[in-house]
């Protein structure tokens, strides 16, 4: 987070379709003091707009992309990470592009930046034992990036098969009450340059017993995210704010509305888990396909 710089978070609710940042809502929270946006591609949907590029302009501000779950994704053919003027990417095991361990990599364009994120890395050292920032110890180690190097030849075809397994869920899973994801057209979604489907959050009236059903099938699932950032503890600060689209979208309230709720359908993605334990996708959708069967008795 921004604050262990002494940066001040500026919260901004997310798109209540898509859960990415909203950015018809950006410009009226940036004021005299705000030196950069960051936007999150989440779930691995590109979350860019032309007035995103508009803003950096008008008010001469960096832009920093968390793409931490849309590597490869693309907006008009170029890569997300490569968008704004730094991208923060994530090679946790579990991600599109994922290590043997914890992980991960910032990518710029300006070698000023470089430097200096190179030197935070590594205790704030440009030179060995003289510390010129209060830096970090998050080197990457040759072991990962020589894994790394090899899965990266094959980061395309691996979102292209998310792609193509998510078009199997849009087309298999037919239960109303479900909240799908939002796409242009259900139609192109296994050729969809601009999400890279890292997970398919989908929304329910019945999360729990949802969850607990595809469980004794089992499919696993998680929540993303179960509390939203102003609610955490550790920014006990900004806990009696108000931001009622994360709440809802997290069931933090008691809402009756609140059932904008992810649930992973990671089986699915499990590209290389051994193929004798994996899930195939038309067993998950066999799986809801009961479900409702299983709700009314």
């Amino acid at each position: 987070m921004p604050s262990h710089i002494l940066l001040v978070p500026v919260f901004v609710e997310p798109n209540i379709n898509t859960l990415n940042l909203d950015i018809e809502l950006i410009e009226q929270h940036i004021t005299k003091r705000t030196k950069a946006i960051m936007i999150v591609h989440l779930y691995g949907k590109v979350c860019w707009s032309d007035k995103l590029e508009h803003l950096k302009n008008k008010y001469d501000l960096k832009i920093i992309e968390d793409n931490a779950q849309a590597i490869g994704a693309e907006w008009q053919g170029q890569k997300t990470g490569s968008l704004g003027d730094a991208g923060a990417f994530s090679f946790y095991p579990g991600k599109n592009l994922g290590a043997l361990g914890d992980s991960g990599a910032v990518t710029t364009d300006d070698d000023e930046t470089a430097e200096v994120i190179r030197a935070l890395s590594n205790y704030g050292s440009k030179i060995k034992y003289h510390n010129s920032y209060k830096g970090f110890n998050s080197r990457l180690d040759e072991i990962q990036a020589a894994f790394l190097s090899v899965k990266l030849k094959y980061i395309d075809k691996d979102n292209q098969k998310r792609r193509q397994v998510a078009a199997v869920y849009f087309k298999g899973i037919t239960q109303k009450d479900i909240i799908f994801p939002p796409v242009q057209d259900i139609m192109q979604v296994n050729i969809c340059k601009s999400h890279v489907w890292h997970l398919f959050p989908i929304q329910h009236p019945d999360r729990d017993k949802l969850q607990g059903y595809l469980k004794s099938k089992g499919v696993q699932t998680l929540i993303h995210y179960p509390i939203p950032p102003h609610k955490q503890l550790a920014y006990r600060e900004y806990n009696n704010r108000s931001h009622p689209i994360a709440e809802r979208s997290t069931r933090w309230t008691n809402d009756q509305h609140g059932r904008l709720v992810v649930t992973q359908l990671s089986s699915g993605f499990s590209l290389y888990q051994p193929a004798a334990t994996r899930i195939h996708p038309g067993h998950i959708i066999q799986a809801f396909g009961t479900f409702l069967g299983a709700l009314k008795g």
